[in-house]
Formats: C-alpha cells, sequence, structure tokens
C-alpha cells in the first residue's frame, strides 16, 4: 500500500493501521525539525499527504530579510513580515462599498503556475493537494475584518458581489491547475470560525459564502477531485453544509474549540477529521510523555473506522519546545498496535 492508497483508503472510511499524520511548520519548527530529521522533512517523516498551490507575490512566510518590514500581495493588501508565522494585513485595499474602482488580479499569470506541474509529477504516489485559494478569508484581508463584518450587516449585496468575483478568481486557477497539473484533491483556506463561534453567523454564511464556495466544490468533484476545506475555530454549525457541498476533509478540528470526539462520533461517517492534537495547551504547556500519550489516544478513539488523519490543530508554532516536536512526531510514526 503506497501513500496514496493509504489515504483513500482513509477516505473511504477503512480502519487501517498505522494511522495517517501530517505536519505544517512555521519557519522557527520546521528549523528545529530539520536540524533532527534532515532537510527532505517530507521525505524523512514519510508525510503520505504533500501539498503544495500557485505561488503569490506575498508567500505564506514572508521573512522581513528578504521582504523589508511590509509585503504587499496581488490583491493590493499590505502585510506585516515576521520571522516567526505569517504576518497580519495591516492596509486593507477596499474602502467603501464599491468595486467599480478596483481592479482584480489575473488569475492566469505565468508566476503563479512555474513549476507546479512538474512538481505534481515529482510527487507521484503521494497524496497530492494543491491550494487554490481564500473566499471570506480573502474578503476579510481586503476590507479589513471589522469593516466587513459591519458590511454583512448594513451592505450584504456588496459583500455578496466581492465573494463572487473571487470566487471566479479561484474558480480560474483552479481550471487552470486542472488542465495543466496531475492531482487529488484541492484544498480551500476560509477561516470562520473563534474559539468560542463563528465569527460570521451561520445565517450569513449560508446567503453570503456559501453560494461561491459551492461553485468551487463543484468544479472540483466534477472533475473526480477530493476537496480539504480549511478553518480554524468553532464552525459546529456549519459543517453539515459544508458535507452537503462534498466536503472530503475537515482540517484542522481544534480541540481547544471544538469537542472532537463529538464531531467524530456526528459527523466522522461523513466526512475525513484533520487535526485533534492540542496546540495551545498540550504541546505548549506539557511535556514529551503527556504528548505521546495524547497522541496514542487519537489514533486509538478517533482512528477507529477511518475517516481521521492526526495532525496538530493548527500549524507547529515556535512556541512549541522541541523535544515535544519530536516525541509527537515519533509517537504518530509508530505503528498502532
Amino acid at each position: 500500500m503506497n501513500d496514496l492508497e493509504w489515504i483513500q483508503r482513509i477516505l473511504a472510511h477503512e480502519d487501517t493501521s498505522p494511522v495517517p499524520y501530517n505536519f505544517m511548520f512555521s519557519p522557527p519548527a520546521e528549523r528545529i525539525a530539520k536540524e533532527h530529521y534532515g532537510d527532505d522533512l517530507e521525505g524523512a517523516l514519510g508525510l503520505p499527504i504533500r501539498m503544495s498551490g500557485p505561488a503569490s507575490i506575498k508567500p505564506l512566510y514572508a521573512s522581513p530579510a528578504e521582504f523589508g518590514n511590509t509585503v504587499t500581495d496581488e490583491f493590493g493588501v499590505v502585510w506585516s513580515t515576521s520571522d516567526i508565522d505569517r504576518g497580519s494585513p495591516i492596509e486593507p485595499c477596499l474602502r467603501g462599498t464599491s468595486l467599480n474602482d478596483y481592479t482584480f488580479p489575473e488569475p492566469g499569470r505565468t508566476y503563479r503556475f512555474e513549476g507546479l506541474k512538474e512538481w505534481c509529477e515529482s510527487q507521484k504516489g503521494h497524496y497530492r493537494i494543491l491550494w487554490v485559494g481564500d473566499l471570506w478569508e480573502r474578503a476579510t484581508f481586503m476590507c479589513g475584518m471589522e469593516s466587513i463584518l459591519l458590511d454583512v450587516a448594513l451592505h450584504p449585496a456588496f459583500v455578496e458581489e466581492l465573494l463572487e468575483r473571487l470566487a471566479e478568481y479561484i474558480l480560474e486557477t483552479l481550471r487552470i491547475v486542472l488542465h495543466t497539473c496531475d492531482f487529488e484533491g484541492i484544498a480551500v483556506s476560509d477561516d470562520y470560525g473563534t474559539q468560542n463561534g463563528m465569527i460570521i453567523s451561520p445565517s450569513s454564511w449560508r446567503s453570503l459564502v456559501r453560494p461561491s464556495l459551492a461553485r468551487i466544490y463543484a468544479l472540483a468533484k466534477s472533475h473526480g477531485r477530493t476537496v480539504l476545506h480549511h478553518s480554524c475555530g468553532d464552525i459546529v454549525p456549519i459543517i453539515g453544509d459544508l458535507i452537503d457541498l462534498g466536503l472530503d476533509i475537515l482540517h484542522p478540528i481544534q480541540p481547544e474549540a471544538m469537542d472532537v470526539a463529538l464531531l467524530k462520533q456526528e459527523f466522522g461517517a461523513h466526512v475525513t477529521l484533520c487535526g485533534g492534537i492540542p496546540t495551545q495547551t498540550l504541546l505548549v504547556q506539557e511535556g514529551p510523555g503527556a504528548v505521546r500519550r495524547e497522541v496514542k489516544r487519537l489514533k486509538r478513539t478517533l482512528g477507529q473506522g477511518g475517516g481521521y488523519i492526526l495532525e496538530p490543530g493548527i500549524t507547529i508554532q515556535a512556541d512549541v519546545p522541541a523535544e515535544n516536536i519530536f516525541a509527537m512526531v515519533d509517537e504518530a510514526r509508530t505503528p498502532r498496535l
């Protein structure tokens, strides 16, 4: 059974051993891991899922040494840069409630896809997922969180138009990769949750976000691709909606925000859950022994019946001690008994 078959069996909810795992590292955590396991982390850790996607002017992690204190993305949003995380959007590109004077970036720009076809070919045998964009999350960057939440209440037609235009950008990106690249699934990054509930009400999400998101899911599914959706926080009220749209992998389930055992009980037969390792408590406050015990418990409980990929509840951050990173990785790679 190669990596591709491994993940396909998990998505089909077949009970397999070992439980598959995935890890994402912030730059400081990645340096620690590479010093211990080697520069080829994906190979050294045997990650069955491999991820890539179209490039951006502003990479996910833009270091001040390379980009200066700020960097502007394709959409015109100004970001702070950071050595430890992705930085923050500090200057929106949209002011007011009209798109008449705004020009959207061209999704087909050559630089976005350079080397992507070759990367897909080099990763055959693994489960290849391409990140194709963000929808509501991108709108919050472009307008600012406070402004767009006011617009949801006061100018919903503007929000709807913005999301539809962003969906077109993502759809064209998806059409290009479907035409040029060989891969198994897409990933959409679109945060809807906080620690204690949703950023946007479920009813507003259904009226404004869901229609555009449905178009993205539908295009991927019509071409036989699976869909991974990334949203941090508590999004329990809309998980059923995402499943109805065709969601395959929900990422990352955060135990600080949702009861992961209840997620398994209520939704586990219909979607693959990815995440579950506490990043705000366990990984930063406990020792390696506790980390190993929790990883083992998650594999035994959430892994039962397939439909589960072990992963931290969010990208491994700079505050996680090295010994806890190693304990988590090593226990994840230990076959379940």
